[in-house]
């Protein structure tokens, strides 16, 4: 049935209305940007230390531009939060209740490299990156508040209410270093990544390590459920397993390729990487210079390889000891498993 000329213009004037709309919102959220960079430096801005890995085509800097940095949520756009009016606020079974403000925590804030990992992160893909990130340690901020005998968990609390929570000893003692992050790269949280604050755990995969937006870290007992335990996924922290990439596997005519990426294994760090070619025996490779254990480290190496078509592929070794896992498996429910390999012709 073709449509009419009324339903035609109301077809067209309802298009009209969702475009404005979402002129409108996307006004908002460029408006909200620009009020969360005015906060100021977040960091000393130090410059990064080189690696000694240098400028190879094609391989990953040392540190993720904000912009690159990968995004998963569970929210279609950021909560938009005014920084003069936000406040962290701890509470539950704690002695003392607090409310800090951006500068108090500032004021308290220490800058630290780390890679932070996505549970979906399948082998090779971008859902990793590394910062320089400002914080203050949650060690701290509980010796302020005093745990209440019974406190057992750490909820962190999204301004729109979404949690994730953390067992509360291992943070409490430091085993654990977790921070309340306010600063990203040397300038603050962009919104997308967290803006005013978010809680990170070097080591952890994303989904556990702690929520974005937060408003308030909670204290409380083991009856707290999380959103991701409801749907299935374990709920004890899963820790990033070592795991290499290949950014670059070029060639000459000589059949000598430059083979270079990244490994990581934090909060350990990565002790070494070996490639592959075919079924050959595994070779170790250059490392870059380690900013942190928690960070990502740069790797290169140039190898032979004879002529024909070939599979290079790459593991990462962890200081603590751990292989990286050679069996493929999905990302539920404990992370993902494999190698990464790339296919060259010589």
């Amino acid at each position: 049935r073709k449509p009419t000329g009324h339903g035609l213009l109301w077809a067209a004037a309802g298009t009209g209305m969702f475009a404005a709309a979402e002129t409108l919102v996307r006004r908002a959220d460029r408006s909200h940007r620009e009020r969360a960079r005015k906060v100021g430096p977040m960091g000393a801005h130090v410059p990064v230390p080189e690696d000694g890995i240098g400028s190879e085509p094609g391989l990953t800097s040392l540190i993720t531009p904000a912009s690159k940095f990968y995004v998963a949520d569970v929210n279609s756009r950021p909560p938009r939060v005014d920084p003069a009016g936000w406040r962290l606020s701890i509470g539950g079974r704690v002695a003392h209740n607090l409310r800090l403000s951006l500068a108090d925590l500032a004021e308290q804030a220490v800058e630290f490299d780390a890679v932070m990992v996505c549970v979906h992160n399948t082998v090779g893909s971008g859902r990793c990156a590394n910062a320089r990130w400002l914080g203050v340690p949650l060690t701290a901020l509980l010796e302020h508040a005093v745990p209440e005998s019974g406190a057992t968990r750490l909820v962190t609390r999204a301004v729109d209410g979404y949690t994730i929570s953390l067992p509360l000893e291992p943070l409490r003692t430091g085993e654990w270093p977790g921070y309340l992050v306010i600063g990203m790269n040397g300038e603050p949280l962009p919104p997308e990544h967290g803006f005013p604050a978010r809680v990170f755990v070097p080591g952890i995969y994303g989904q556990y390590s702690g929520a974005k937006w937060v408003g308030e870290l909670e204290l409380t007992d083991d009856s707290h459920v999380d959103y991701w335990w409801k749907r299935g996924w374990p709920a004890e922290p899963l820790w990033v397993r070592p795991q290499a990439r290949i950014d670059v596997a070029s060639g000459s005519g000589s059949g000598k390729f430059t083979v270079a990426g990244v490994a990581w294994a934090p909060p350990h760090g990565i002790s070494g990487v070996e490639i592959r070619i075919g079924e050959t025996d595994w070779l170790p490779v250059e490392l870059g210079s380690e900013l942190a254990p928690a960070a990502w480290r740069r790797w290169r190496t140039i190898v032979d390889v004879p002529p024909g078509t070939h599979t290079i592929q790459a593991r990462a070794i962890s200081r603590s000891g751990d292989v990286q896992d050679a069996g493929e498996r999905p990302p539920f429910p404990i992370g993902p498993g494999g190698l990464h390999s790339v296919t060259v012709t010589a």
